[in-house]
């Protein structure tokens, strides 16, 4: 015979779970289920068994479990929590990968008709095309003002509608078309909301970031750091060699306005005189050794016609008398 606990034991059976919860885990994706049914929730716990496990209940009693557990552990992280647990909310602890067990949640959504009275989460837009109703079901049409005409027997709906906007209430007649049309417009499963790791608390959007992501918009901070650390001369790592080289063009347009000079400044002033000198001095190494080769091209060639000239000498007969 199976003992029936009464709600004192079931709520202190329940404080015991989530407090060992608490302490085996660090890390749990705060998740809404609104229209989750049971056997879809139960289907999650299957698909996420193994390293992780989701815990439902009242609001209520599960910040009077935290905060008892907190003050017990002296972990005041636990608070952080606190004001997460708003709606109908649960909690999934998990020692694996965030971003894989929310994919693996994201999995776990079911089709669902638009029931009057619902929040449309999305908008709901009709389609074109032949609905396979008879003329006499054109009444419906005709409240929710879609264009239509009969075409072989049927009803045919001729531009896409937008039936109900994200937001809104669905109506009876907005539920009655959809049914008929057998359109199931709303898909439900658990969505997360917030990330609890280790204390910290931030929105899932983080999980997507890629290392390119990071390492974009670090260079972004870093840039504005810089941009903001020049504007106002306060030295940092980060400005610091802007800081020299302008610090050095300062004093190199001094040295070139005034007799004063070092020896980077001497060899800035000579180009300055002698414009040519840089023209030499930047020319690239492929170019240099081009010029530096075409006199020994050019030398070549005239080593050439002189020794077939001796040669055509002894042809004509200068050696023969020998």
């Amino acid at each position: 015979m199976v003992v029936k606990l009464s709600k004192a034991e079931k709520k202190v059976r329940y404080d015991k779970k989530l407090c060992s919860l608490l302490d085996e885990y660090g890390k749990v994706l705060i998740a809404v289920a609104d229209n989750v049914g049971s056997n879809q929730l139960q289907k999650i716990r299957k698909g996420l068994r193994g390293d992780s496990v989701i815990l439902m209940g009242k609001n209520t009693l599960i910040r009077r479990c935290i905060r008892f557990h907190a003050e017990k552990t002296g972990n005041k992280d636990f608070l952080n929590l606190l004001p997460l647990l708003v709606g109908n909310v649960g909690l999934i602890f998990t020692k694996g990968d965030l971003k894989e067990v929310s994919e693996e949640v994201a999995k776990y959504k079911v089709g669902a008709p638009a029931r009057v009275g619902l929040i449309a989460p999305i908008d709901v837009i009709v389609p074109p095309g032949n609905t396979g109703l008879d003329p006499s079901q054109t009444s419906f049409f005709q409240v929710l003002n879609i264009p239509t005409k009969i075409n072989k027997g049927t009803v045919e709906i001729i531009t896409p509608v937008e039936l109900i906007k994200k937001g809104d209430k669905v109506g009876s007649s907005e539920a009655a078309l959809l049914s008929k049309l057998g359109i199931r417009p709303f898909s439900y499963g658990l969505i997360i909301l917030t990330v609890y790791e280790n204390g910290s608390v931030y929105s899932p959007e983080v999980l997507d970031l890629t290392e390119e992501d990071l390492a974009e918009k670090f260079a972004t901070g870093l840039s504005i750091v810089t941009s903001i650390a020049l504007a106002i001369s306060y030295p940092t790592i980060a400005a610091a060699p802007h800081m020299f080289i302008n610090a050095y063009k300062n004093v190199l347009s001094i040295a070139i306005a005034t007799e004063y000079s070092f020896p980077h400044a001497e060899k800035v002033k000579e180009y300055l005189k002698d414009p040519s000198k840089f023209a030499v001095a930047a020319a690239p190494p492929d170019a240099a050794d081009a010029g530096a080769e075409k006199p020994a091209a050019a030398a070549a060639p005239v080593e050439e016609k002189e020794e077939p000239a001796e040669e055509s000498d002894d042809d004509m007969g200068f050696g023969l008398f020998d």
